[in-house]
């Protein structure tokens, strides 16, 4: 019997800014952790490039932080799962995360191995009975970056089977703390509704931000996009898995 890790940390995860591009295998497979295999929708391979907010953070469920409870984050993330007994387990890697605060990047390498830094940072998020209007800024190494979407209507359930549902209903965490060390550590949230978006878009040099082979893929109209609501969330220390 598996016993349940420890919460590390509590927070909201709201508005978030979800730009959905298709991708290549190859350009991901030196970033997947040993251990995990590429998890794919309908055959193709995704990258998503996310802004939202990060609300109400604490530690260990109760220890909150001066000046590092409220806070934007962008990341870049793509999607894999792994096999443990007869049940898989379906999970994210991050290529790069980016948040205003330098001891919340810190310390979030310490423990899970992830790949954070610290920048200044901005967002604006408008919602009203017409829909929702949210935009991510970030400036990193002397250039600038935004990343925004506007919706309409009120927000869903993505459908069973949907490419929303594929990118938000993933709920482990996977990093590379070294070539053979790879970290599992469980998200839990209820299920995210969402707003499909038709007017999204990321401004600034991909390949600067993110590495090589990634430029081309940012500088395109996303596959899809869309807003998710939020929720709150529980992440669980984490574990050693090789």
């Amino acid at each position: 019997m598996r016993v349940e890790r420890r919460v590390f940390l509590s927070a909201e995860w709201r508005d978030l800014v979800m730009l959905n591009y298709e991708v290549e295998p190859e350009i991901l497979q030196q970033h997947v952790p040993r251990g995990v295999e590429l998890d794919a929708f309908a055959g193709r391979t995704f990258v998503s490039l996310v802004g939202f907010q990060f609300l109400r953070t604490k530690l260990y469920g109760f220890l909150a932080v001066p000046f590092h409870r409220n806070f934007g984050e962008v990341n870049l993330r793509f999607y894999v799962r792994r096999r443990d007994g007869g049940k898989e387990r379906r999970g994210v890697v991050f290529v790069r995360e980016l948040v205003p605060r330098a001891a919340v990047a810190g310390l979030a390498r310490l423990m899970y191995g992830e790949k954070y830094d610290a920048c200044p940072m901005a967002h604006r998020v408008e919602r009203n009975a017409a829909g929702i209007s949210a935009e991510y800024r970030w400036e990193w190494r002397g250039k600038r970056f935004w990343l925004s979407a506007r919706a309409d209507g009120a927000p869903a359930r993505g459908a069973e089977g949907s490419i929303e549902n594929f990118i938000t209903e993933h709920y482990w965490g996977y990093s590379a703390k070294s070539a053979s060390e790879t970290i599992e550590y469980r998200v839990s949230h209820e299920p995210w509704r969402v707003w499909g978006s038709t007017n999204a878009r990321f401004e600034g040099d991909g390949e600067a931000l993110h590495g090589s082979g990634f430029g081309e893929i940012l500088r395109r109209p996303p596959d899809s996009a869309f807003v998710a609501e939020g929720s709150p969330v529980l992440v669980h220390t984490g574990r050693r898995i090789f």
